[in-house]
């Protein structure tokens, strides 16, 4: 990595991913409950998803106070340096209220709308996923010891492929995605749901899964795991030539994509 500003974005992104997930692993109280809802009862968020944004963007602002902000749980700045920050504090929030391990903290760094850094903090697999633009993605802590290059896994044909998803909070949309799910099955090994975006497109990343799709996606949920992703060698988008986006987000070994692509445009994955 030679340019010294995605340098200083990256141990930042580092920084600020570390003190939140120690904040949520350590600072999880015994009667943990809702403390509001979002797009549905069931689309919880909890007074630590709260606490971890606030920490996040209180340690990036009093170092980078001209940068803007994009968080989920309202942290909102347009910011006067080119550089935004895009943060998700607790992705996979209601496996978190369960005691679930499968949760992370991803923030991205956006330089002139372009993605150029992207750290997911997974504290119960004591992982740390990055990426830097054109610098490639590694991991470190857990099965990666000090560090290694993540790279996705060779391609399989897609009936030998294992892919993840993850669904809505919104009841017909859920009840659509079921049924896309429902007639994927025969045609994959088989199907995963984790829980949280971040970590399923740093799996694909690391190897752990062949691809990765959902519907429903915002900014936050995939900022920095779509760049983990790409910057280890997958494929990522949403509808065939379109980004990935709020309609459709897939990330794959580069011999599964097209045709996992093609087939959630057939079984319409993208719309009810």
């Amino acid at each position: 990595m030679t340019d010294p500003n995605l340098s200083e974005l990256l141990d930042l992104a580092l920084e600020a991913a570390r003190r939140a997930g120690a904040l949520l692993r350590d600072g999880r109280p015994a009667d943990l409950g809702v403390a509001a809802t979002k797009s549905s009862p069931i689309d919880v968020v909890t007074e630590m998803d709260i606490a971890a944004e606030k920490l996040i963007t209180g340690f990036l602002t009093e170092r980078r106070p001209q940068d803007g902000f994009l968080g989920e749980e309202g942290a909102s700045a347009e910011g006067s340096s080119g550089i935004r920050w895009v943060i998700d504090p607790l992705d996979g929030t209601v496996n978190y209220l369960y005691g679930l391990p499968t949760w992370a903290v991803s923030i991205a760094a956006e330089r002139d709308g372009e993605r150029v850094v992207g750290v997911v903090e997974a504290p119960m697999r004591r992982e740390t996923y990055q990426a830097v633009l054109g610098g490639g993605a590694y991991a470190k802590g857990g099965a990666y010891g000090e560090g290694a290059t993540l790279r996705c896994r060779p391609a399989p044909p897609l009936d030998q492929a294992l892919v993840s998803t993850g669904f809505n909070y919104v009841g017909h949309v859920r009840a659509h995605q079921a049924d896309v799910a429902q007639k994927l099955i025969p045609r994959l090994r088989d199907i995963r749901r984790s829980g949280s975006a971040a970590v399923d497109l740093c799996d694909v990343a690391a190897g752990r899964l062949d691809g990765y799709y959902e519907r429903g996606l915002h900014p936050w949920d995939l900022a920095a795991g779509d760049l983990i992703a790409r910057e280890a060698g997958a494929r990522t988008g949403g509808r065939p030539g379109l980004p990935a986006d709020g309609d459709l987000t897939v990330a794959a070994t580069p011999g599964v994509f097209e045709p996992l692509q093609g087939l959630l445009e057939e079984l319409g994955a993208w719309h009810d």
